[in-house]
């Protein structure tokens, strides 16, 4: 049956012509050279230029990039002018300069109205971004050079050899956690408040209690002292700034404008002036002299935990819960810079005079910035746990040492320049506290920095020194370079 089936069916394949297909192979190398014969002639043709399908190309990439800063700051157009392909054509006329719009506002306008002259794209050149524009000759590199040079490889320097630090003396007094101090500019005595509502004045060399100073009726969060006035300056989470004279240790002076609690207080180095900051998320400058503010700066969006001043600009630098860093203009009166790189809230700050640098502390991170314009430098790791202190010491022998307190009890100490962590000391909780009050939550250097004041969970203020009997050979140096990954190597 099946032959009798294939010789019926035998004919009809030979009608159709399935004995002259070739096999799979030749037929696929056949169409291949006649598709090659078909285009061979276009080969070396190029793809005609559609210039309004390019224009439109360029026009939806500026609009991803740009138009969440449409409204941009003073600031920010005046950085970006300098660059000519944001920069906007000159215009003659003075009167029409200033009622021109930014770069970024002027080529987003550009965008949004090209829809409209769609059919007269041709006929009439379009403004903004998309006309070339010719950059004046300067020496600003952003001018100059377009592309980026390779990266070169990060060089990882070798720390230097610190002294390691211990307990010297612990002092009890305080009836409530100890949340901040600070050393006098004559290096004879030191304040430190807390919980318990009290300022003491302790003496430095021998580690009495000299004076008790009252007035607060909630936790005293920060003090300062001056050093051209006998004036000692406390803020407290009852919404008071406090002066207090040293002379007559009495309050002569209350600052109020505050609406909740105040956290942190700095003193500008040379000019009568003070900031606050706190609960409320504003940062307020007062008059020293006649308790008038000066201004309320405004952007936080949660408490301000910390505020340093320098002579320098930025004059403040505050850090705030909200994980932003921010850098204020005090000629202008306004937010120059804002760092948002913290993960974490930033709860302490700290000034490198000597390398005009400072350095952010957060749990997930101690970043280093470079001022004036706040540009990041490096990390600083291996604390692993919230940062609340933190102090800078100079280095005399080489690079400084950068001492945080943190959250868990512990001090942890690292070289300056190469990040290392060179020790880390855990303080014991004093008799009378539980064993979960560890923290550390205010620190101070005296001013010959050769001893370190803390603020402690446990009721008490400690102080530290460097080991005088430490050598290199006791003490060696437990280090070794980190390896690089590919991302860091290349």
């Amino acid at each position: 049956m099946v032959a009798e089936d294939a010789a019926a069916a035998s004919p009809e394949q030979a009608e159709i012509g399935f004995e002259d297909l070739p096999d799979v192979a030749t037929a696929v190398r056949r169409s291949i050279k006649r598709s090659y014969d078909m285009f061979v002639s276009n080969h070396e043709a190029k793809r005609p230029e559609d210039p309004s399908g390019t224009e439109m190309l360029l026009r939806m990439k500026m609009h991803d990039e740009y138009e969440h800063i449409r409204d941009v700051p003073e600031q920010a157009t005046d950085a970006m002018a300098l660059k000519p392909f944001l920069a906007a054509p000159a215009i003659a006329d003075d009167t029409t300069r200033e009622a021109k719009p930014n770069a970024i506002t002027q080529m987003l306008t550009d965008i949004s109205g090209s829809s409209d002259s769609a059919p007269s794209r041709g006929l009439e050149r379009p403004i903004g971004p998309i006309v070339p524009f010719e950059a004046p000759r300067t020496k600003d590199p952003s001018t100059e050079v377009q592309i980026a040079p390779r990266v070169q490889r990060h060089e990882i320097p070798k720390p230097e050899w610190h002294a390691p630090w211990k307990l010297m003396r612990v002092l009890s007094g305080h009836e409530g956690w100890v949340r901040t101090v600070a050393c006098d500019p004559t290096n004879e005595w030191f304040a430190s408040s807390g919980n318990d509502r009290l300022i003491k004045i302790w003496d430095l060399a021998s580690g009495t209690l000299k004076l008790s100073l009252t007035g607060h009726v909630s936790t005293v969060r920060g003090l300062a002292i001056s050093d051209r006035h006998p004036y000692l300056f406390s803020c407290s989470e009852d919404c008071e700034v406090k002066c207090w004279d040293l002379e007559q240790n009495m309050v002569i002076r209350n600052y109020h404008g505050h609406l909740s609690g105040v956290y942190c207080i700095s003193l500008h180095p040379t000019l009568n002036i003070l900031a606050t900051g706190g609960r409320d998320s504003a940062v307020r400058i007062w008059d020293m002299r006649t308790k008038v503010g000066i201004f309320v700066f405004g952007g936080h969006t949660n408490a301000v935990n910390d505020i340093q001043s320098q002579a320098a600009e930025p004059q403040f630098i505050s850090g705030s819960m909200d994980r932003m860093v921010r850098l204020w203009d005090l000629a202008a009166g306004k937010c120059s810079v804002t760092l948002t790189n913290h993960k974490k809230s930033v709860r302490s700050l700290s000034i490198h005079h000597g390398e005009y640098t400072f350095v952010s502390c957060s749990s997930d991170n101690n970043k280093v910035w470079k001022c004036p314009r706040g540009s990041f430098e490096r990390n600083i790791t291996g604390h692993g746990a919230i940062v609340n202190a933190s102090v800078i010491k100079d280095g005399i022998r080489g690079s400084s040492i950068l001492i945080g307190g943190t959250d868990n009890g512990y001090l942890n100490f690292w070289d300056w320049k190469s990040g290392h962590r060179f020790q880390s000391l855990q303080a014991i909780p004093q008799p009378g506290s539980m064993s979960a009050e560890n923290s550390i939550f205010g620190m101070t250097l005296d001013k010959s920095g050769s001893r370190l004041i803390t603020a402690e969970c446990d009721k008490t203020v400690k102080i530290y020194r460097e080991d005088p009997n430490a050598t290199p050979e006791t003490h060696p140096l437990d280090w070794k370079a980190p390896k690089l990954s590919a991302a860091q190597r290349y």
